[in-house]
């Protein structure tokens, strides 16, 4: 590598071009970057005792193909500062007469001549076709430049910035000493970083010039580092068959929102223990590649990218084309923004694996609506979302991701669980729902849980029996003498909420006024408002039915989670499987138990050939589906816990213990009703009595 101060100008001249590689961003500078350096250059152009003034760093490296008349550099970093000076001295030399500054005493910091600018700076003389720009750009960005050199028409897709840009210098050009301003670009120096080919890593010295993430997000450097060590020609196949189709349906939203998709993305192929933060998403993302990815699998990393981008697509910027599964995946972005790793995961097994059927898809989403909602209601925690949505993503299997989406809710714990029938219907009958965020959500599902939908999205939140804490005396007297301890009690519960067009209008009304104004409830289209029309009177007794009457339509809209108890079984005994996969019997701590032990456990494995041993840090458990014995060795004995009631165990021996006399059971890893102490091989016969009874009671 070689770097050095150089004149800006400096890196234009002689037969050159600096091409940006295809896969790097779009020129993005705006006015206000432009106006910074406009002021810059008048400043030094104007004082005599400024020589230089300092613009930053170009980095590049010779192109894979060049030639010896022409030589082709790629821009590794600064394409947004050669850009901006190219507009300028695109815009300088339109402002210039032909045959100016050609006297023979003209000096180098003299304007130049039209030609001569040109030459010096924007063209190659004997450049051919897109040769003859000595800076070449993306897309509409070249195209606009091209025109703006040439002279020629504005293209139909132009760049906007490069328009506005090159507008913006015309017109401080028109008032300004050209003599002033091509002296202070004259006197622009920038820090000219050549690298050697096949020595110097681009991707390094690019991050390192970038460590500050300035301008630059999580994505940009995602795209540079993947593509940036192929040669240009792999840059190029890769970035328009993969990344360029990605950035193009993300469309406006690809600054904004392919950081968050790639964060979702990450967090299903690492599996991380806590959620990624959003600046740690491109290191993160190295350390994947650098792990996990052969130079020559590029394209199976950026294929799944380009799949999981548009299953991001469909559901987080709500551009499903299916409506059948577009009404589900809105309704859940209403709920939660981060259930995005849990329908991705369910979108790749029902889009490539072809393992879920659409409805199978529509029933998981709705789950997980179910799940999220319900414990809303119930008041139950809702920090650490993140994260569990990546747990329960995980835990999706390809061969069976409805079944084992519901095993993972149902193995959420205590503080995650899924909350029962009982606990939902209690919160929505007995709850203040008015302040809970969700409460619009909940009316409008239970008015629109049908096929002939009614579209509430303007509507507000009414309460039947008014907020007004002055009420009507006719309020007070339809409600009676406790009216105040019936308001404090039903005024935000469900039974007295609705929706309506006419909220203003409605006030705090008589409730028979409410009924018959224009608009009341008995013109309600509301199958919301069915119940309130048919009423006369509206008191604490016509709240509590209407409520008892929404929360049971409610259990049926967001439906309980039913899961197979097998397979919550099987799936817990992977599990352990797993975690007993990191642990062996030679590392036990037997002492002078190990002949005991091996005796033991012949007897044991002979049960049956459904017995499976685990061996843990400091016992070994015996299952079949649930654990019936687990041994735990003692420095000459064996202490058996069985899973067994005291109360229930045929001892002869009398040698079973209570282990509720107990605390705990030391190193013990599950909880069983007995414990057996076998001292020596003579008490075998006896232990395997009641162990035997432990394995019949778990194999029913």
């Amino acid at each position: 590598m070689k770097a050095e101060d150089t004149p800006f100008t400096g890196l234009f001249e002689g037969p050159k071009q600096f091409i940006v590689p295809v896969f790097q961003r779009d020129y993005s500078w705006g006015t206000k970057h432009c106006l910074q350096m406009w002021k810059d250059i008048i400043r030094a152009g104007s004082n005599e005792h400024v020589k230089a003034h300092f613009i930053g760093s170009i980095v590049y490296v010779a192109a894979a193909e060049t030639s010896a008349t022409i030589t082709r550099w790629l821009v590794i970093d600064g394409q947004q500062r050669l850009t901006t000076v190219t507009l300028l001295l695109a815009a300088l030399r339109d402002r210039l007469p032909d045959g100016q500054g050609e006297e023979e005493t003209a000096t180098e910091d003299d304007l130049p001549t039209r030609e001569a600018l040109e030459d010096y700076y924007l063209c190659n003389r004997h450049g051919r076709g897109d040769r003859r720009y000595k800076l070449h750009l993306r897309r509409a960005d070249q195209d606009t430049l091209t025109a703006t050199l040439d002279g020629g028409a504005t293209p139909k897709v132009a760049s906007e910035r490069i328009t506005e840009n090159l507008a913006f210098f015309k017109n401080q050009l028109a008032d300004a000493d050209l003599d002033v301003v091509y002296r202070g670009i004259k006197k622009l120096v920038a820090v000219d970083v050549c690298l050697t080919r096949g020595q110097d890593d681009p991707q390094m010295i690019f991050e390192s010039l970038n460590s500050t993430g300035l301008d630059l997000t999580q994505a940009d450097l995602i795209r540079n580092f993947v593509l940036m060590r192929q040669d240009e020609e792999r840059q190029t196949q890769l970035y328009h068959g993969y990344w360029q189709p990605i950035e193009s349906a993300f469309g406006a939203r690809y600054r904004t929102d392919f950081d968050k998709f790639v964060r979702d993305h990450l967090t299903l192929q690492l599996k991380p223990s806590k959620q990624l933060r959003s600046d740690e998403i491109y290191q993160r993302f190295r350390g994947y590649f650098f792990d996990t990815v052969k130079d020559d699998q590029v394209e199976d990393v950026l294929s799944a990218l380009r799949r999981f981008g548009g299953f991001y697509i469909a559901y987080s910027l709500g551009q499903e084309t299916d409506a059948k599964l577009a009404e589900p995946f809105r309704r859940l972005r209403l709920l939660v923004e981060v259930a995005s790793p849990v329908v991705l995961r369910l979108y790749d097994c029902y889009s490539r694996a072809k393992t879920l059927t659409r409805a199978e898809f529509i029933q998981a989403v709705e789950l997980v609506e179910s799940y999220v909602f319900r414990r809303s209601v119930c008041g139950m925690q809702t920090r650490s979302l993140g994260q569990i949505f990546a747990t329960l993503a995980y835990r999706i299997k390809e061969d069976s991701p409805l079944l084992s989406l519901k095993v993972a809710l149902y193995r959420q714990g205590k503080k995650r669980r899924f909350p029962t029938d009982a606990e939902f219907r209690e919160a929505l009958e007995m709850r203040d729902l008015y302040d809970m965020r969700h409460c619009h959500y909940l009316l409008d599902r239970l008015e629109n849980h049908s096929k002939e939908v009614i579209d509430t999205s303007s509507f507000t939140i009414e309460h039947v029996m008014p907020q007004n804490d002055d009420l009507r005396p006719d309020w007070k007297a339809m409600l009676g003498k406790d009216w105040e301890s019936v308001r404090e009690t039903w005024l935000h519960r469900l039974g007295n909420l609705t929706l309506t067009a006419y909220n203003t209008e409605y006030s705090d009304r008589r409730f028979a006024e409410k009924k018959k104004i224009k608009g009341g409830f008995n013109d309600s289209p509301l199958r919301l408002n069915k119940f309130i029309r048919e009423q006369t009177q509206w008191t604490a007794a016509e709240m509590e039915k209407r409520g008892k009457d929404l929360a049971a339509k409610a259990l049926v809209i967001w439906r309980p989670l039913d899961v197979d108890a097998e397979a919550v079984k099987t799936a817990e005994l992977e599990d352990r499987k797993a975690q007993a996969a990191r642990y062996s019997l030679d590392k036990l701590d037997f002492e002078k138990s190990r002949p005991l032990f091996d005796a033991l456990r012949e007897q044991v494995l002979a049960l049956g050939d459904d017995v499976i041993e685990l061996c843990g840090p400091n016992s070994v458990t015996y299952r079949v589906f649930d654990f019936f014995l687990e041994v735990i060795p003692r420095k000459r004995r064996l202490s058996l816990l069985l899973n067994l009631d005291f109360g229930e165990c045929d001892d002869p021996t009398q040698r079973v213990k209570d282990t509720s006399e107990w605390a705990f059971v030391v190193h013990a890893s599950e909880s069983g009703g007995a414990l057996f102490n076998v001292d020596d091989k003579t008490q075998l016969a006896a232990a395997m009595h009641v162990v035997r009874q432990a394995y019949e009671k778990v194999s029913e």
